[in-house]
């Protein structure tokens, strides 16, 4: 399933993007997609209702991120070696773990916002993962099991704040805006492989970020395997699992970063789409 959530009159409501086409509503089935909506007997049960019973979302929505109430916003940096390489670093013998505060978190479609003294703003397609069953000190071979579904997300990142304000990574993260996710939450029997999806981003119509999961350098079973032995991962948490080369920071001869104006469009194989228009703090 294709799960969402789209803001209505009424507030934000929860749906899913059946095969024909359209948007569905769920809103008679589901309160919203939250970590305690997010398990397996819940998915059986939506996986269940007949399509027809379900009412068609009118007039294409502005689609809200696709999971509500996300607990942990947990990033891992420099997983891809050629991206690592491109910044100039050295590859990592661990997970490179950083947090992005949940106030970053927007919808798939909703403007970037630069922040006020942003010189450096930068993309970051990543796959993003939703837990969606308590894991603690769990194996590699057991990790999946926890997994609500996959999504896109953008880690989009300011980096005169991460590189210049003594070395915090999060600060050039968690500007607002900067974490738009979905549009949708493809559930794990839609992705039978995590480590084969292809990835990409354009910026103004040219591609700028093109690869492919299955060369992380760390798969998603060893992130959230290495993750449960630091901290419990609780149902509804997400993990952005990294970037692939192309980034503005790793442009030659110069860098290239975001401006007023600018357009940017990202996805997954399977995953979805976003798009995100460049705008000015107000």
């Amino acid at each position: 399933m294709k799960l969402l959530r789209y803001y209505s009159d009424a507030g934000i409501r929860p749906g899913l993007k059946a095969d024909d086409g359209t948007l569905r509503d769920l809103g008679e089935h589901i309160a919203d997609l939250t970590g305690a909506e997010l398990g397996h007997d819940t998915q059986a049960k939506l996986a269940s209702l007949p399509l027809a019973d379900l009412p068609i979302v009118q007039e294409g929505p502005r689609l809200a991120p696709c999971v509500g109430d996300v607990g942990k916003f947990l990033c891992i940096g420099l997983n891809y070696r050629d991206h690592a390489e491109e910044a100039g670093l050295a590859i990592p013998q661990h997970p490179i773990l950083f947090l992005k505060a949940n106030s970053a978190i927007s919808g798939p479609n909703d403007p970037v916002v630069l922040p006020r003294g942003a010189q450096k703003t930068d993309w970051e397609v990543e796959l993003g993962v939703v837990i969606g069953k308590t894991a603690k000190y769990i194996g590699i071979e057991d990790a999946l099991d926890h997994v609500a579904g996959y999504c896109v997300v953008n880690d989009v990142s300011e980096r005169s704040f991460q590189m210049d304000l003594s070395g915090q990574w999060t600060k050039g993260k968690s500007c607002d805006s900067f974490g738009p996710i979905g549009p949708w939450l493809v559930t794990p029997d839609e992705v039978p492989d995590p480590q084969q999806l292809a990835l990409y981003c354009d910026v103004n119509g040219k591609r700028m970020q093109q690869g492919h999961s299955s060369t992380m350098i760390f798969s998603v079973a060893e992130i959230i395997s290495h993750l449960s032995q630091l901290m419990t991962l609780h149902p509804g948490d997400l993990i952005a699992t990294g970037t692939p080369p192309g980034v503005g920071m790793g442009q030659k001869p110069d860098p290239i970063y975001l401006r007023a104006g600018d357009t940017l469009r990202l996805g997954i194989d399977g995953l979805g789409e976003q798009q995100q228009h460049i705008v000015e703090d107000s």
